[in-house]
């Protein structure tokens, strides 16, 4: 499977990403259905940070569950090409119909703690996502369009607004911030 070898070839850049890369390649190899939510303990998501052509803005979406500015990003559903979902899931979660990859390396690594909560209807137990985050390129004058399911907004915003803009302090710490800096590292 391509993704374990992306996953298991992938550098670490601190303590969080080598013990959820480790937690991630045994969830992997000891479980069977982890491409899919049919597993309810932990399943893989792919998430996207998404920056214009000169890395001036990164695009957010309003998030209706965590109640804040977050990256876009989906759960695999079946689908094992983790870069895929990303793209997928930012399409449709912010209307933008040409977005790329950067490079299509993985850009980070990190195991999701969700609470439990509602979605159409019905509850779902707190669970782990294995995700697995790609930078992306999009046109910054594209029409945005919110996605109801699943957000109230989407907004471009300087890299520094989008720290300040997300109200998930573990986010914009250990995640959103190392981003920023690989899109700084590319440009």
């Amino acid at each position: 499977m391509a993704i374990r070898e992306d996953i298991a070839a992938y550098q670490p850049c601190n303590a969080q990403e080598a013990r959820d890369k480790a937690l991630i390649l045994s969830y992997i190899d000891s479980h069977d259905d982890v491409f899919s939510r049919a597993d309810p303990v932990a399943h893989f998501t792919a998430s996207a940070w998404v920056t214009n052509p000169d890395r001036t803005k990164v695009l957010m979406v309003y998030h209706k569950i965590y109640d804040s500015w977050a990256w876009c990003g989906g759960h695999a559903d079946g689908e094992r090409d983790l870069l895929l979902v990303a793209m997928k899931e930012c399409r449709e979660e912010t209307g933008i119909s040409n977005v790329r990859p950067i490079d299509g390396k993985i850009a980070s690594l990190e195991c999701l703690t969700v609470d439990g909560h509602e979605k159409r209807g019905e509850y779902v137990s707190s669970h782990l996502h294995l995700n697995v985050t790609y930078l992306l390129e999009a046109d910054d004058t594209e029409p945005l369009r919110i996605c109801e399911d699943e957000n109230s907004g989407v907004k471009w915003f300087t890299p520094e607004e989008a720290l300040n803009a997300s109200t998930e302090p573990w986010f914009v710490r250990r995640i959103y911030s190392k981003l920023n800096n690989r899109l700084a590292e590319i440009t």
